[in-house]
């Protein structure tokens, strides 16, 4: 499993500390100082089944001076939203952790994190 990751984000840490405790190995990156390609987040929404307005923190200084929220969300838009997570990777939900299976969760809650423990066990 690969964790993207955030070092002083909680929701990164608490992610961390169930693997931990489930003893569930994963890779750490650190995508902030490594950020995705625009293929990358591309997998990641595929995987994730999810739209890149599905990911991204509105609430972000970033995306507050880009104006998303007031962003179309379609077809015609996503690879603008996409562009501006590549750009701005703190407006990428965080942790993404991409399973080994080939499937992806955002990691944000207890359901989420128990999931991919489970998934994790095979």
């Amino acid at each position: 499993m690969e964790i993207w990751h955030n070092p002083s984000c909680s929701k990164c840490a608490t992610a961390r500390a169930t693997l931990d405790e489930a003893q569930v190995p994963y890779r750490l990156r650190a995508y902030l100082t490594e950020p995705p390609s625009v293929a990358e987040v591309t997998e990641v929404l595929r995987r994730l089944d999810a739209r890149a307005w599905d990911i991204c923190r509105t609430g972000e200084p970033a995306a507050v001076a880009l104006g998303m929220a007031d962003w179309a969300r379609d077809d015609d838009t996503e690879a603008r939203w996409i562009d501006a997570l590549v750009a701005h990777p703190e407006l990428i939900q965080r942790p993404i952790l991409l399973l080994d299976d080939g499937s992806a969760l955002v990691g944000r809650t207890p359901e989420s994190l128990d999931e991919a423990v489970r998934r994790s066990d095979g």
